[in-house]
């Protein structure tokens, strides 16, 4: 058991009397701890505070999967803490915030060495807070800056995990467009090829009504619309069939004719009366020239697809990141949240997306980028809720000068004792590991400090609504129309 000097040697209980020493030291519960036993773990129900007198104390958390070292407490003196501008006094204790709140541990506390600590019941260390008046001024700027810490290191997590998520949309969705071009590229240069041989043996049999007839045809081929629910084994049947005429007139078929005859529901027959006009000795070649410039015009439309596609994705990417975007400024809503979709697309395969916007609704005000952050939380949240699989029902509409953005989902629900709670900083009800309590806090901050608005839920299983308020570029919005 310590004795008085040695508790006056922790700036937690520096200023005591002799009495309040007295009464602490017949409160207090040592205990010895092995090098790398655990204190407490991550989302156990918090029963204790608990103070440092020797060795060291590593806190750890683990988020999305990765066990990440958040500090360590030091009992030596002059081993201060990685951040400059940690108070000393927060080396010596731990577990006071949990206890405050009325929640669970938020780090897993191990000892680094032999340590020891002072155990502290919630019932003894609130009793302390009354009878001793000098520890709650030394632990309430800790505690404040512990929170502050906690929401700066959320935000840049949670920025980078915004990047991540911008990374990996935007890897994803460029994929397909990406592999076109280079597809494309790839074949357009033997196909030129093969043009240019086609076009010089179609130039020297060919007369002008027989030239002009194949480019007519061609024409016509490209213009016909596709049949994009055709029956595969009836498409395959289509294009063996065309093969088949072609080769009896020595032509061998081409896939890029083949294909894109049946893809349109043009068979033999149709193709057969378009060429009665040429000439039999000529008709291999003009088959040969057909599906050369088939093949290169299908080639050049993948390229001019992707080319807008990719433009689209950068666009998307931009007003998901406002990339040389004022930092705060008039904008649209709906370009935020389709912004915000089209980077959550590989997460959102599995869910119906229900679009219900307001027609010619007026900008916001505000920082874009912030509530991109808003709508990427509240999204990611409602597709975790309904297991990737269910309805997302995003609506916005406008309440006087106010913009409304409703964020629904048809998950299990939000437990009625959680719902007033859901926006409060460490609360979380995620299993241990897979949140940190702190993405629906930065949400509340970003809507409510930051564009002057209201962020509020309402709850029942299959039916899940998060509703922000923010001002519209109208007129000037007071807090009390948003609250």
């Amino acid at each position: 058991m310590p004795d008085a000097d040695r508790l006056r040697e922790i700036e937690l209980f520096a200023e005591l009397s002799e009495g309040q020493l007295s009464w602490l030291i017949s409160v207090t519960a040592p205990r010895a701890l092995g090098d790398g036993e655990i204190l407490f773990r991550d989302g156990e129900t918090a029963t204790h505070f608990y103070v440092l007198l020797d060795g060291e104390l590593a806190v750890t958390k683990v988020v999305d999967g990765r066990e990440e070292l958040l500090t360590r407490h030091r009992a030596a003196p002059g081993t201060g803490g990685e951040h400059d501008d940690k108070p000393s006094a927060a080396h010596r204790f731990t577990g006071e915030l949990p206890l405050l709140t009325g929640g669970s541990y938020l780090a897993t506390v191990a000892a680094v060495g032999r340590t020891v600590v002072l155990g502290y019941p919630n019932e003894v260390f609130l009793d302390m807070l009354v009878r001793c008046p000098s520890v709650a001024r030394v632990l309430l700027p800790v505690l404040a800056w512990r929170i502050t810490s906690s929401e700066v290191q959320a935000r840049g997590r949670a920025t980078v995990m915004a990047l991540g998520t911008l990374a990996a949309g935007l890897a994803h969705e460029l994929n397909n467009p990406a592999a076109a071009v280079a597809r494309a590229a790839q074949d357009l240069g033997p196909v030129i090829d093969r043009l240019a041989a086609t076009a010089q043996r179609w130039g020297g049999t060919a007369d002008a009504p027989e030239a002009a007839a194949l480019g007519d045809l061609v024409e016509e081929i490209t213009r016909a619309p596709l049949t994009p629910e055709a029956d595969p084994v009836a498409l395959a049947d289509l294009e063996d069939e065309l093969c088949d005429w072609a080769e009896q007139w020595g032509a061998p078929m081409h896939t890029a004719l083949s294909l894109a005859l049946a893809e349109r529901g043009l068979g033999r027959d149709w193709l057969a009366g378009r060429v009665s006009r040429l000439r039999p000795d000529v008709l291999a070649a003009a088959l040969d020239q057909l599906a050369a410039l088939l093949e290169a015009r299908a080639l050049t439309g993948e390229l001019q697809a992707a080319g807008p596609r990719i433009s689209a994705l950068v666009a998307a990417t931009r007003d998901y990141a406002n990339l040389g975007g004022t930092p705060e400024g008039r904008f649209r809503v709906a370009d935020g949240i389709e912004a915000t979709l089209a980077m959550l697309r590989p997460k959102l395969t599995g869910v119906r997306i229900v679009r219900d916007y307001a027609p010619d609704l007026p900008d916001a005000v505000g920082h874009p980028t912030e509530l991109n952050q808003v709508w990427t939380n509240l999204i990611d949240n409602a597709v975790d809720a309904m297991d990737g699989k269910g309805t997302l029902t995003l609506r916005t509409r406008l309440h006087g000068t106010c913009l409304t953005v409703e964020i629904g989902d048809t998950g299990c629900g939000i437990p009625g004792d959680s719902l007033s709670r859901i926006f409060e900083p460490f609360y979380t009800t995620k299993d241990v590991g897979k949140g940190t309590g702190l993405g629906l806090h930065l949400s509340y901050r970003i809507v409510t400090q930051r564009h002057h608005g209201s962020i509020t839920a309402r709850s029942a299983p299959g039916a899940t609504w998060l509703v922000v308020r923010i001002p519209s570029s109208l007129t000037p919005t007071t807090r009390e129309e948003l609250l």
